[in-house]
């Protein structure tokens, strides 16, 4: 592994052997994920010997990603860029997703304030009205559709009407 910083340009250059640049060549078309069959045409190109500035334009990656990539490879090889890391936030309710779903099903919130100060009593977490109207949909939860009587019914009339039919 050699690092050369040039004109503030960090410079990475690493030795291929023939069974790895097979190995790049073969899954940079092969593997089922984009983004490593990329990383793989990333190091297929530094394997020729491209300038880092070309490598970056002809694959539509940041400098840094590049140094990402060859970073990676170099402390893990070609399995290491198989790897796909993405970042994915976890709810802090995720936890207590069994508790409130239980307690949900029991006790039905008629509106999302109403379950918003049910979790929170629950939980000891608050989250904003749209959250909760998120969580509650994850949990398979559906607004009530609330009927309505009509404003000019006659009671009497419903009443001899039901007894007629």
């Amino acid at each position: 592994m050699n690092i050369l910083i040039l004109e503030g340009i960090i410079l990475i250059n690493i030795e291929f052997s023939d069974a790895e640049i097979k190995a790049l060549n073969y899954e940079r078309y092969h593997h089922p994920h984009p983004r490593v069959q990329l990383k793989m045409e990333v190091l297929l190109l530094k394997s020729k010997k491209l300038s880092h500035k070309d490598i970056c334009y002809l694959t539509g990656i940041s400098p840094n990603t590049l140094r990402t990539y060859l970073r990676t490879f170099q402390k893990g090889g070609i399995e290491a860029l198989k790897e796909i890391n993405f970042y994915q936030p976890q709810s802090e309710l995720k936890q207590y997703i069994s508790t409130l779903e239980d307690y949900f099903r029991k006790h039905p919130p008629a509106t999302v304030k109403q379950a918003m100060s049910n979790i929170e009593e629950l939980t000891g977490i608050k989250r904003s009205e749209n959250r909760v109207r998120g969580f509650l949909k994850s949990i398979g939860m559906k607004p009530r559709k609330i009927g309505s009587i009509p404003a000019k019914a006659d009671p009497e009339e419903q009443e001899i009407f039901l007894k007629k039919n």
